[in-house]
C-alpha cells in the first residue's frame, strides 16, 4: 500500500506506470464505509491500477461546524482499503497542497445543474466540488473515475465538468449502497444515535412510496404527499423534496413520455443532514 501526500510525488509515481495503463480513481473524503468499498472494488475490477484520494475538501462545506465535525479516520480507512487490495495508491494531501494560496473555489458555469436542490441550500458547494475534482482528474489522469449515485446531482455536475474542462475520462456512476434498514450509507450516519439511525429508515420508505404514487398520480400531488408525511414527525425536518428530469435536473411540471425522472430528498435528523434519491421510472 502506497500512501502519498504530494501532487508532485503522485505524478512522478504514476508516470512510471506508463501511458497505456488502465487507471481508476475513487475520490473520497475519508470516513470510508461499505458504500465506498463498493466503489473501490468496482475500480479494482475494471482497472490495472487504482488511486483512492482521501481529502476533506473545505471549499464544499458551507457550514464550518459541519466541516469541523466531519470524521477523520485515516488509519481505519487504510485498513478497509487493504481488505480490498494491497496494490492501491492512496493520495492524502494536506489543505495547503490543494489550496497553496487561498482556500477559495474556482467558479464554474454548470448551466443550471448547480442551482437546484443542493445548490439552492449550499452556496458555492458545487464550485468547491468542481475545484477538487478537476485537480484530481488532471493530476491522476484516470481512465475511469467512480462516484456514488447517492450524490446524484454531484455525479451529473462532474460529468458536466469533464465536458466544459475537456478532461478525457469516463465518469462511472455506481448504485447506492444501503444499510439493512434501507438508509443510504453515509459517513454522517455515524453521528446519529442508534435509535434514530433505525428510525431514519423512514426516509427511504417514503421515497419508495413516492415512487409507487408517481406511477399513478400527478407529480405535484406526490410532492405534497411527501411534505405532509414529514410534517407528521418531530424527528425529521424536511429541507427539500424534488422530482426532476434525470438529465437536466429540471424540476418537473408535467410528466412527459420518454423522460426519465428521479426524486431527491434532504432531511435533518438530530441536526445531521442526510440526502437520498430514487429512480422513478
Amino acid at each position: 500500500m502506497l500512501v502519498i501526500k504530494s501532487k508532485n510525488k503522485l505524478t512522478e509515481d504514476l508516470n512510471k506506470l506508463g501511458e497505456d495503463l488502465k487507471l481508476g480513481l475513487v475520490p473520497t473524503m475519508g470516513a470510508l464505509h461499505q458504500g465506498h468499498a463498493s466503489l473501490i472494488q468496482r475500480a479494482v475490477d475494471e482497472n490495472e491500477k487504482v488511486v483512492i484520494s482521501i481529502f476533506v475538501n473545505p471549499t464544499q462545506f458551507n457550514n464550518k461546524e459541519d466541516l469541523d465535525k466531519y470524521p477523520k479516520t485515516l488509519e481505519a480507512d487504510i485498513q478497509l482499503i487493504s481488505t480490498i487490495s494491497e496494490d492501491i495508491i492512496i493520495f492524502t494531501p494536506e489543505v495547503d497542497e490543494i489550496y497553496p494560496d487561498s482556500i477559495e473555489p474556482k467558479i464554474y458555469d454548470f448551466e443550471g445543474l448547480d442551482k437546484v436542490m443542493e445548490g439552492e441550500f449550499r452556496d458555492d458547494h458545487f464550485n468547491g466540488v468542481g475545484t477538487i475534482v478537476e485537480q484530481l482528474l488532471k493530476v491522476v489522469k484516470p481512465t475511469k473515475a467512480y462516484f456514488g449515485e447517492k450524490d446524484f446531482q454531484q455525479l451529473r455536475i462532474i460529468q458536466k465538468l469533464t465536458k466544459i474542462q475537456h478532461i478525457p475520462v469516463e465518469i462511472i456512476g455506481c448504485e447506492i449502497i444501503r444499510e439493512d434498514n434501507g438508509l443510504a450509507m453515509s459517513s454522517r450516519n455515524e453521528r446519529l444515535s442508534k435509535p434514530m439511525r433505525q428510525k431514519a429508515a423512514f426516509i427511504y420508505e417514503t421515497l419508495k412510496a413516492a415512487k409507487i404514487k408517481f406511477g399513478m398520480e400527478n407529480a405535484l400531488n406526490v410532492k405534497d404527499w411527501v411534505i405532509n408525511e414529514f410534517k407528521k414527525s418531530d424527528d425529521f425536518q424536511l429541507e427539500y423534496f424534488d422530482i426532476t428530469d434525470v438529465e437536466t435536473l429540471t424540476p418537473i411540471k408535467n410528466k412527459i413520455n420518454n423522460i426519465k425522472y428521479r426524486a431527491f430528498i434532504a432531511v435533518y435528523v438530530e441536526d445531521v443532514r442526510l440526502i437520498d434519491n430514487i429512480a422513478l421510472n
